[in-house]
């Protein structure tokens, strides 16, 4: 099994599929890439037992065969060479695979292609075709939501809603809710099923935005397939948290402001906001609000006011400064709405200017103000 590839191009496929790789494997297998090829096709995946991702070129090659080479030494020698055909000599025997290249060569021992995990096939899925740049957009907009606690999987993911009539997705860890939706893309029938954070990352890095994105399911699998790469992901177990429930429906009181200088006021202020805690407190009056956070053990303390436009009775309610710098940073129009109804209740961060396709929904637990 012998082919000739150029040192760049199979640098920047390896490069896409190796966020895949885990540190501490438990089958010194999935340390290795596996080469396949087919048809003068080479295909190359990368897996971790729960996700799977394969990418596929075209090469010179006269047979077949399969062989599992070693990920890290093959991507350092690929990133120490400048772009020329590279000429892969693989030993189908000893499993030893020789790289050919214009001033050299180099030999490392690979596996058995053979005892490469094999990906699982779905049986009958369901599946819908969504642009890759719906997809990059919720990935943004959501992922930065998703929990880190090992006890609640299920809130470690992104729970995906399919209807005939939207798309939906879901991020929350307790603290704080991002659910966005879509009226541009469509499922023939309603399904919901939570998708882990690494696949999602995986998918946020290789997604252009230009292309189209087909995604299969079942109740265990998702495949995504786009461009030559097709990313397989074992699905999160379990029942996601009735998210509605918790999304307050009368907000009287309004906040419309400026998103950059809301973003920055708080930037500054919080710095000096309790390093626990990271409370800051809006006091809300006619058209002025009012920014302060203080940290009692070191006495230090920080007011900023701005103008702004709200409706609603005069309020004060405290939350925490990054979660709010989060949200600001992950919506994209220039004025913003926050929702609230009482201080101890959630506030709700809304662009101002509404996109007719999208539905972008953040909300926020406050944090108890001290008095």
């Amino acid at each position: 099994m012998n082919f000739v590839i150029s040192s760049a191009s199979l640098l920047k496929q390896l490069q896409r599929i190796s966020g895949v790789l885990s540190t501490n494997n438990t089958l010194p297998i999935l340390d290795n890439f596996l080469f396949e090829i087919i048809d003068g096709k080479l295909t190359i995946s990368a897996s971790d037992l729960e996700t799977t991702m394969r990418t596929s070129m075209k090469v010179e090659a006269k047979e077949e065969g399969k062989i599992a080479i070693p990920a890290k030494l093959l991507l350092d020698v690929l990133k120490n060479l400048p772009d020329q055909p590279c000429t892969f000599l693989v030993n189908k025997n000893t499993f030893s695979v020789e790289i050919a290249y214009d001033n050299g060569k180099s030999k490392m021992v690979g596996y058995n292609g053979e005892d490469f995990p094999r990906t699982p096939e779905l049986g009958s899925p369901s599946s819908i075709n969504i642009s890759g740049e719906i997809i990059s957009n919720a990935i943004n907009k959501t992922l930065f939501a998703t929990g880190i606690d090992d006890l609640r999987p299920v809130m470690s993911g992104v729970f995906c809603e399919f209807s005939p009539d939207n798309i939906t997705f879901v991020a929350t860890d307790a603290h704080k809710l991002v659910r966005y939706s879509r009226t541009d893309s469509q499922a023939s029938g309603s399904s919901s099923f939570i998708l882990p954070k690494k696949p999602l990352n995986l998918l946020k890095l290789n997604l252009k935005g230009d292309e189209d994105v087909k995604l299969e399911y079942n109740d265990s699998n998702a495949v995504f397939t786009f461009n030559e790469n097709v990313l397989i992901c074992r699905l999160i177990d379990g029942k996601y948290p009735n998210y509605e429930a918790v999304i307050p429906k009368e907000n009287p009181n309004v906040l419309k402001i400026d998103r950059l200088q809301f973003l920055s006021s708080i930037k500054r202020v919080s710095i000096f906001s309790n390093k626990t805690t990271h409370q800051i407190k809006l006091k809300l009056a006619g058209s002025e609000l009012s920014l302060s956070a203080e940290d009692i053990d070191f006495s230090n303390e920080a007011n900023e006011r701005l103008t702004c436009n709200y409706s609603g009775e005069d309020m004060e309610i405290g939350f925490n400064s990054r979660f709010l710098m989060e949200m600001l940073n992950n919506l994209d129009t220039s004025e913003v709405c926050l929702e609230m109804s009482e201080p101890s209740r959630a506030g709700l961060l809304t662009p101002s200017e509404k996109n007719k396709d999208e539905d972008i929904l953040m909300l926020v637990m406050p944090v108890m103000l001290n008095r």
